[in-house]
């Protein structure tokens, strides 16, 4: 089996862990056979001392079609 891995970044106004959804919802609206993740980093923009956007960088495995099982 051949796996491709991108890395992408989520955006969320609540949480790092919706910035991860929102990172793999948004992949799987052109990616086939999403088969893990690994989020990579994890940041936020700050005003005013509060956290206004969070932010994580995710790399996204997926086989890649017509890849043979090994």
């Amino acid at each position: 089996m051949t796996v491709k891995v991108i890395e992408v970044v989520g955006e969320s106004k609540n949480s790092w862990q919706e910035a991860v959804e929102n990172a793999v919802r948004d992949a799987s609206k052109t990616i086939r056979n999403i088969t893990g993740i690994e989020v990579r980093n994890q940041t936020a923009n700050v005003q005013g001392g509060k956290i206004v956007e969070y932010k994580a960088d995710v790399a996204i495995a997926f086989k890649v079609e017509g890849s043979t099982e090994a």
